[in-house]
């Protein structure tokens, strides 16, 4: 069979690397269109990044939505391929298609009939930031349609085990969005200026070519886990099915995102500033959480293929090779986050104001960045397992939290504005710890469930060569 890669056999961390490095590079590209958008809006000035962030966290909320059908189709693509099951594959992933479609255009109708009232939610004392913010989330929506199916796409082809392929198009409409968004923001050419409008239109404009790019590799290709019937009728069981393996993680981003707008408004009684900054602060420490969620899906696809395939050994084999590798990273981009954090952040935005608040949100958020990649490393492991729950009650519970912690430490502390940062790295620690020796006790008990099964049958065969 072409366009499957087989993950139960071979070098284990050859075949993570090879798959996640990848996954990792389309995670990178995701990150690239927010901070391209953010580095050439940094030039019209803070307000205006204000503006975007603002917005921007329906876009970051719609992801929540997106990933109710993304993660449980490419863990039961991933399982039934490691089963060689072909035909059940290909109905899992019909089904991912059509939920995620259903979605995105249900989520797009009410972001852009609630746009006002949506934006308002964050009590910025500040017209000309709101109405910005009003403008790019009423174009922007449409384009969220187009990345979603972009994702469930992606999703079913990296559970396949193959990650170039989604690499390599989004690619494309990376470049892209690079190329128009300084044409349109600024007016290059004989185009009319747009501003944060152009920024918008580069995006959604680009996400569409991925997702026609998408539509044509698949049909020249040889995937027969893709039955291109979306049309025909609805696959309820498999949708089903799908949404609960995804539910869980899709209920964990959702309430982080809206643990995150609290937080934000919480940051907004010190002006619109902050709030860009947090923004942009975010998408430059989203160089650690994407490129562990990247690993995390390559290693969901490795933990789901060799679990359906019975290969144990593999399997923690797997997860403790990636442990290494994520620890690695994680500590490196500490240290960049710590030291660099000046030059970094004033490439996004100088201003002086925004840069010192900027600099003091990198180093603290710098501390906990070895914890986040873990536990979002972890998070693929356990979805590996079809056991999503977990993760998400950790997540919830101390994502949740910081919004109490935040308003103690800004409030009734001396830390003031960089309390709220302190309740962000803390938090994120803790869930690391957590999360990970949680997973070491479910392996550990996967892991004797087999020898136990496995002694049976050598005590079964034994007696039976007895006989």
């Amino acid at each position: 069979m072409k366009n499957r890669n087989d993950l139960t056999t071979g070098n284990i961390t050859e075949k993570l690397i090879k798959l996640a490095v990848p996954v990792m590079g389309t995670s990178f590209i995701q990150m690239a269109y927010n901070l391209a958008d953010m580095a050439w809006i940094g030039r019209l000035g803070g307000l205006e990044v204000a503006a975007v962030g603002t917005a921007g966290f329906y876009a970051w909320l719609s992801f929540g939505f997106m990933i109710l059908a993304k993660i449980g189709t490419q863990v039961n693509v991933a399982q039934n391929v490691g089963r060689d099951d072909y035909k059940k594959a290909g109905r899992y992933s019909t089904a991912g298609l059509q939920a995620v479609i259903i979605i995105g255009i249900i989520f797009a109708v009410t972001a852009l009939i609630f746009r006002e009232s949506l934006i308002g939610f964050f009590n910025i004392n500040d017209d000309y930031v709101n109405r910005l913010a009003v403008e790019y989330l009423s174009i922007i929506v449409f384009g969220l349609i187009f990345n979603f199916i972009n994702e469930v796409f992606s999703g079913i082809i990296i559970g396949a085990g193959e990650s170039k392929v989604p690499f390599k198009i989004n690619a494309v409409g990376l470049f892209v969005n690079i190329i128009v968004d300084p044409v349109l923001i600024f007016g290059l050419f004989g185009v009319p200026q747009l501003g944060v409008r152009g920024a918008a239109i580069a995006t959604a404009a680009s996400q569409l070519l991925v997702t026609v790019i998408f539509v044509i590799h698949i049909y020249k290709a040889e995937y027969p886990f893709f039955e291109f019937n979306i049309f025909r009728g609805l696959y309820v069981k498999e949708i089903i099915e799908n949404a609960k393996i995804g539910l869980p993680v899709s209920i964990q981003s959702l309430l982080f995102t809206l643990f995150s707008m609290g937080i934000a408004r919480i940051i907004a009684v010190w002006g619109p500033i902050p709030v860009g900054v947090q923004r942009v602060g975010g998408q430059i420490e989203s160089i650690t959480w994407r490129t562990s969620e990247g690993f995390s899906a390559a290693l969901s696809s490795f933990t789901g293929q060799n679990y359906g395939a019975g290969k144990k050994e593999r399997v923690k084999k797997g997860y403790f090779s990636s442990l290494k590798i994520m620890a690695a990273f994680g500590t490196f981009t500490s240290l960049l986050l710590i030291v660099f954090a000046k030059p970094i952040f004033s490439l996004f935005i100088p201003e002086k104001q925004s840069l010192t608040i900027g600099i003091e949100y990198l180093r603290i958020l710098g501390l906990s960045q070895i914890l986040m990649s873990l536990e979002i490393m972890t998070q693929g492991a356990f979805a590996g397992f079809g056991k999503t729950i977990p993760p998400s009650i950790v997540s919830v519970v101390f994502n949740g939290l910081r919004i109490p912690l935040a308003l103690m430490l800004s409030m009734e502390t001396s830390l003031g504005l960089n309390g709220v940062w302190w309740s962000i790295s803390i938090t994120s620690v803790i869930k690391g710890i957590i999360i990970v020796s949680w997973f070491l006790l479910v392996l550990r008990k996967y892991l004797k469930q087999g020898v136990v099964v496995d002694d049976k049958r050598n005590k079964i065969k034994e007696i039976c060569k007895k006989v």
